[in-house]
């Protein structure tokens, strides 16, 4: 068995400590969005979790930049981490750390494709949501003509932005509420064709199995239906050699065995002797 490199090794160690600090990233971002009356002590707390966590992602794309064979294609391939470690602490941009520690948590856990689909769908839905309501809020809040004022109606708007329904009763002002705005139509539309997609291919995926299944048996069935055929016509050549080979001297024939009466009076001359002895028999 071939042993785990020491990149991978260090991913699946990382892997729980990651997504601790992704949760305390968000309650971190979330709390002075949601309580703004808080005091200067959280509001500071809250701040210097967000840069621990900014640089304990740092510090582990480097280990992980370190540790790769091809560090291009790691760059490359790894992008999103990367983004999420070199942009400035802007407030709405503050999001994409999540969402790499997200997807990085679900690259390195091992599911089963459909399991490992349906878990990024499903976590990519609520933190849109929530994150979207959170960063829409934190932008609205202060607008002189804003109407998103609370966390109910930023849920509430980002929740008709995401199917694409969009009622109207609140909307975005502010350029930047409204980049925000043009980001969660864009995610949800492709959320919506991610989910409508697999549920396609689900469907798909069952029928192909069924029709193997049903392909298997009627395969198993003719088969069966021709060595029967063929047992069929050995047995009746069998019959048919038992039946034309001659039997011993005073060996019941097939005849004997059909019951079927023997004309002796032809052979035996009337009187039931074989031929020879009648032609020998004297004359009275």
């Amino acid at each position: 068995m071939k042993e785990p490199s020491r990149k991978s090794r260090w991913e699946r160690r990382t892997q729980a400590p990651l997504l601790v600090l992704a949760v305390a990233f968000a309650v971190a971002y979330a709390v002075p969005i949601v309580a703004p009356d808080a005091s200067r002590a959280v509001q500071r707390a809250c701040t210097h979790a967000e840069w621990v966590v900014w640089a304990a992602f740092a510090v582990d794309y480097l280990v992980r930049l370190c540790l790769a064979g091809d560090r291009r294609v790691f760059v490359r391939t790894h992008w999103l981490d990367l983004a999420a470690v070199v942009l400035p602490l802007v407030q709405p941009l503050r999001l994409l750390r999540l969402v790499a520690t997200l997807m990085l948590v679900g690259r390195r856990a091992r599911m089963a494709p459909q399991i490992r689909l349906t878990t990024y769908v499903a976590g990519a839905v609520v933190g849109l949501l929530m994150f979207g309501s959170l960063a829409v809020l934190s932008v609205e809040r202060d607008a002189p003509n804003g109407n998103i004022r609370n966390l109910g109606d930023a849920v509430w708007w980002s929740f008709t932005t995401m199917t694409t329904v969009g009622y109207g009763d609140h909307s975005p002002t502010t350029g930047l509420g409204r980049v925000l705005a043009v980001g969660l139509m864009l995610s949800g539309i492709a959320l919506l064709g991610v989910v409508t997609a697999n549920i396609a291919a689900w469907f798909i995926s069952r029928f192909e199995r069924d029709d193997r299944v049903e392909q298997a048996q009627t395969a198993a069935i003719t088969e069966l239906t021709e060595e029967v055929r063929a047992l069929r016509a050995e047995v009746a050549l069998l019959r048919g050699a038992a039946g034309s080979a001659p039997g011993p001297a005073g060996a019941p024939t097939r005849e004997d065995h059909d019951g079927a009466p023997r004309d002796r009076d032809r052979d035996t001359g009337g009187q039931g002797l074989p031929p020879v002895a009648a032609a020998s028999a004297p004359t009275p």
